[in-house]
């Protein structure tokens, strides 16, 4: 009795040995017409064997590409989709490099530093006083996810101004006046403008 594991390796065992044994086959027919009829043929029975693929864009192509893996793209046809696949086409594909960033606080995240230092280079002014208000309900909502015992106004001006050298300082009671319109508009983040004397109501 011969196992499987005594056997050559499948290039792609998904298909099993019986479609493998099918493409060997193939490899050995010398007339050209006959050897594409037998492609197409087995091309068919694997498309066959996972008809809920059959909506995936590239299907077919894919299947072709899987038939020039079993063959070691030594089989010799004409491929519908072009030039016979080349072999390590869809190798695999070199690490990325992983950024390498010291995050000072790591509930915030290196784009929320990144948002901070932007803060720090702004000119004062009431696009700086929105952003600001903005960037402020971001860090509380992270040090909820952090630690909610740790989520407090104070700790989030005081971190603020830490980041951006006592350049960016939070207007605390716009901040309290922004969550409670928050919490009005259902969850969104509105950053709210003060009201002078021309915006209150005469009696």
């Amino acid at each position: 009795m011969i196992y499987n594991t005594q056997r050559k390796k499948l290039p792609m065992p998904e298909y099993g040995r019986g479609i493998q044994e099918m493409v060997d086959y193939a490899l050995t027919l010398e007339d050209r017409e006959e050897r594409q009829c037998c492609a197409q043929t087995i091309v068919t029975i694997m498309g066959n064997m996972f008809p809920h693929l059959r909506d995936v864009p590239d299907f077919k192509h894919k299947l072709w590409d899987h038939l020039a893996v079993m063959a070691d793209y030594k089989l010799d046809i004409d491929y519908p989709y072009g030039d016979m696949p080349k072999k390590n086409a869809g190798g695999k594909p070199a690490p990325m490099p992983y950024p390498m960033k010291r995050i000072r606080y790591r509930h915030y995240g290196a784009l929320l530093e990144s948002l901070m230092r932007k803060l720090a280079e702004m000119p004062e002014g009431p696009e700086r006083e929105e952003l600001t208000l903005l960037t402020a309900g971001q860090m509380k909502r992270s040090l909820e996810n952090w630690n909610r015992d740790a989520m407090d106004d104070d700790k989030v001006a005081m971190d603020l101004e830490s980041y951006t050298h006592g350049a960016v300082h939070l207007d605390r009671e716009r901040f309290q006046t922004m969550e409670l319109l928050e919490k009005e508009q259902g969850g969104r983040m509105v950053a709210s403008r003060p009201v002078g004397r021309k915006g209150r109501k005469k009696n």
